[in-house]
């Protein structure tokens, strides 16, 4: 949602390529983070944004990065390998979110973009960049792998962007990303622009050490829970969770919505359970192949998929427009990762529903929350008639062969392992719990 008092796109004397780009899109009045931003980054400063996902930041420096491109002619002894401008993102899914958002606002530019990730198409990826591009989007591990082959180059290189930033730290591609940066131009010998969602001392350190004097935009700190979504706390035993899932998923007539939870092997268990009982569901998580994984989330985007079940490989960077509702059926084990999980909804000014069960074996996560986003989440007692009853088990979970040919289950044992509403309800066998940390996520892209 915009402001219509806020600046027009057309007030920033855009070069009319990129003014085209943003009619085709349906842009007229900026957000925030767009109003802050832009007129540094139009300028040829450098800017470090702070901004959550949904808020426009990727329109952002895209139609910076357009306007620096068209409006400085390419460096002199450039050739085919290199590339004009960079951005670096830290998933899959967001790399190729950014992909699909810069061929609707470069269309008319008359640039050539491509886009680099780990999982599929190696071959395919490499002709694109031996063809010649001017802007490359790509995550840290596939980026860097055609870099050392020397099918591209950076020699040249205008613009930079780093797209959560935090991010990168958070899947251990920090070291990857000062490799990249290294191989640039010197800062002042380019355009550089990061986004985060929190701009912490770990990440202000990298912009001050790797950007030109970098002026600082702070818009919708992390910690601000957004505004629009409604919250809802319930205290499920173990054994009420699937039932009240499906209880819940029945009242709200689920359609578009996202369910969290904590590891791949509840991911899974969800997944079964849910389809046996009349849901059009799907699991995404950290090894889901990436075809696969594009199909589920263009399925969610067109709403031919009602539910998609996600770890936190998907709790950032996905820009999904109509998300009705949110469940944590895992409360998080990391504070911020709730933030990130409800703003799966609400996106844009729109209005949500995040609605969490604090178990038995995540509840111990609860004060952090509560004390990160600065309010107690209100909470609301389980009904009898919330628990749908008389539900389908499912697949039974595959079974992985043994040494000397013996088959064992994949679930870890637990009484009701196998059964909805059994302990394995609200437990997937995943690590458990130290102190505040989380387990690590995937390499999104390596």
């Amino acid at each position: 949602m915009t402001d219509p008092h806020s600046p027009t796109f057309e007030s920033f004397g855009l070069a009319p390529p990129v003014l085209q780009g943003t009619r085709v899109a349906g842009f007229t009045h900026c957000t925030p983070i767009q109003a802050q931003t832009l007129p540094i980054a139009l300028a040829g400063r450098d800017v470090a944004g702070q901004a959550q996902t949904g808020t426009g930041k990727t329109a952002a420096f895209l139609v910076a990065l357009y306007h620096t491109l068209l409006t400085h002619p390419a460096p002199a002894g450039r050739t085919k390998a290199s590339v004009r401008a960079l951005i670096v993102a830290p998933t899959r899914e967001l790399a190729v979110q950014i992909h699909h958002d810069a061929e609707t606002l470069g269309r008319h530019t008359g640039l050539v973009h491509a886009v680099v990730y780990g999982g599929i198409d190696y071959e395919k990826q490499r002709r694109q960049l031996e063809d010649g591009i001017d802007v490359l989007i790509g995550t840290p591990g596939r980026l860097i792998d055609y870099y050392k082959q020397h099918v591209f180059d950076l020699k040249h290189a205008q613009v930079l962007v780093l797209d959560e930033a935090d991010r990168m730290f958070d899947l251990g591609f920090i070291a990857d990303i000062r490799y990249i940066l290294r191989r640039l131009p010197p800062p002042e010998r380019r355009q550089s622009m990061l986004f985060s969602a929190t701009l912490s001392y770990r990440v202000l350190e990298l912009a001050y050490e790797h950007m030109n004097n970098p002026e600082l935009v702070r818009v919708e700190p992390d910690k601000m829970t957004v505004d629009r979504v409604r919250q809802i706390m319930y205290y499920p035993s173990m054994e009420e969770k699937v039932p009240l899932l499906v209880g819940l998923l029945r009242q709200s007539e689920a359609r578009r919505t996202m369910i969290f939870v904590n590891t791949k092997r509840m991911a899974e268990r969800l997944e079964s359970v849910l389809k046996a009982n009349g849901f059009h569901a799907q699991a995404l998580s950290g090894d889901v192949p990436q075809a696969k994984r594009l199909r589920f989330l263009r399925d969610f985007h067109n709403g031919d998929l009602a539910v998609l079940i996600a770890t936190d490989v998907a709790s950032r960077g996905l820009h999904i427009p109509d998300v009705s509702h949110v469940f944590n059926f895992d409360l998080p084990q990391d504070a911020a990762d709730y933030v990130h999980r409800i703003g799966r909804t609400a996106r844009a000014g729109a209005e949500g529903d995040a609605i969490s069960f604090a178990c038995e074996e995540f509840a111990v996560s609860l004060p952090e929350i509560e004390g990160y986003i600065g309010h107690k989440i209100p909470s609301a007692p389980i009904a009898a008639d919330l628990l749908a009853t008389g539900l389908a088990e499912g697949a039974a979970p595959p079974r992985r062969r043994m040494p000397g040919g013996g088959d064992r289950p994949r679930h870890s044992g637990r009484p009701g392992g196998g059964r909805p509403g059994g302990r394995s309800g609200g437990h997937s066998g995943g690590p458990a719990r130290s102190g505040r940390g989380k387990p690590r996520g995937p390499r999104g892209g390596a």
